[in-house]
């Protein structure tokens, strides 16, 4: 592992805990500032645009100037968003420090970009899970703290601490070194070779189409957790951790597959997940719910890795940005659906995305051969630009 690379593990591992302490609770302390099932929907889809307006230009601009500026802004507004949600006292104060913590969801096309650019002899696939399973492993700690501290304390707390654990993680990333820029004479002329890509925009509507389906059941989970299943804070923290754990163990043993193997595969893990929030009792049957879920961030690391064959090393961030952006416009739609079902029925929204996820599950078995078809593994083939000591 190159120092840059070891550098962003480590930042991402702090990020994790960071994220992982509130996260999973930010529908319930929605809901604690006077948000409805309705309103909590509206308010998580807004947040989806947030985090939709900012991923292609981002990864173009890490395309241009280098990712690692972009990283740098993005580490510090998260930082500064969390400041914001922990000084929040009220929903309206409290919902515009969120919108822009969405804003920092950008960091994923340079950041992957970045670590790409710096993995030295590693393969991509290897490196993207690797990067993924440090922020994992961060959040493995983070939803247990936060859900103690929360119960002890209030869910406010739980933002200031989250804050300063990114201020540690800022103080990390600042000291990565640049990386050298795959760009040459007519990179303009590849971005428009990008968006003529077919191949690439077929990429981009099974990416939205999958990620939708996986993430429908989950936005809304917390407060069913509570308030239909009647577990407090502590408990809906574990199941947190439950899941990070399975974002990291799954990445790790699934990671170095083929990501067309590898973003397949992920689609009936969570489809578990939806079956046991369904039809589960315990909190036992939660946590193996949860760790399940894993398979959702493991497909949206997998489509990354998917891209890497059909576009040109050049193209990398901005690929990387749009399918970022599939990602984001999922999150737009599916809370507020979610919502509604949650509110006519609670328990309707886990039938509707096993529905989603086995339709999804049949089109990606047909697509995806004839999508990767011909075309060569280049993760070996693309220069390391892994920086010199």
């Amino acid at each position: 592992m190159t120092r840059d690379l070891r550098l962003l593990v480590i930042a991402m591992f702090t990020w994790g805990i960071g994220e992982g302490m509130f996260l999973i609770f930010q529908p319930i302390y929605l809901e604690q500032l006077g948000a409805d099932p309705l309103l909590i929907g509206a308010i998580l889809g807004a947040a989806g645009i947030t985090m939709a307006i900012a991923q292609a230009p981002a990864g173009h601009l890490a395309d241009r100037i280098g990712p690692r500026p972009v990283m740098w802004a993005t580490w510090l507004l998260g930082t500064c968003a969390a400041a914001m949600m922990a000084l929040a006292g009220s929903l309206p104060f409290f919902v515009a420090g969120l919108l822009t913590y969405g804003l920092t969801s950008s960091v994923v096309a340079p950041l992957y970009s970045y670590a790409a650019s710096v993995r030295g002899t590693w393969a991509t696939e290897r490196t993207l899970a690797t990067v993924s399973a440090a922020f994992n492993a961060g959040a493995i700690l983070g939803p247990v703290a936060g859900g103690w501290l929360g119960e002890e304390y209030g869910l406010r707390i739980v933002y200031a601490i989250s804050a300063c654990i990114f201020v540690l993680s800022t103080l990390v990333i600042l000291q990565a070194r640049p990386s050298r820029i795959e760009s040459q004479p007519g990179a303009e002329a590849e971005t428009s070779t990008l968006l003529r890509n077919r191949r690439f925009f077929v990429l981009m509507g099974l990416t939205f189409l999958t990620l939708f389906a996986l993430y429908f059941s989950q936005p809304l989970t917390p407060n069913f957790l509570q308030n239909q299943r009647g577990l407090d804070l502590n408990t809906i923290g574990m199941l947190g951790t439950a899941g990070s754990l399975g974002n990291m163990a799954l990445a790790l043993a699934l990671g170095h597959l083929p990501a067309a193997i590898g973003f397949t595969a992920a689609q009936p893990l969570v489809a578990i997940f939806a079956a046991l929030m369904w039809k589960g009792e315990t909190a036992f049957l939660f946590g193996i719910g949860f760790f399940f879920f894993g398979g959702y961030r493991l497909a949206r690391t997998m489509s990354l890795a998917l891209s890497r064959p059909l576009i040109r090393a050049s193209e990398t961030g901005l690929a990387f940005g749009l399918l970022e952006t599939m990602n984001a416009a999922a999150m737009i739609l599916s809370p507020p659906l979610a919502g509604f079902l949650y509110d006519r029925q609670p328990d309707s929204m886990y039938p509707a995305a096993l529905v989603l996820i086995g339709a999804m599950f049949i089109l990606n078995l047909v697509a995806l051969p004839r999508l990767v078809r011909g075309t060569a593994p280049r993760s070996k083939d693309i220069p390391s630009l892994a920086n010199e000591p």
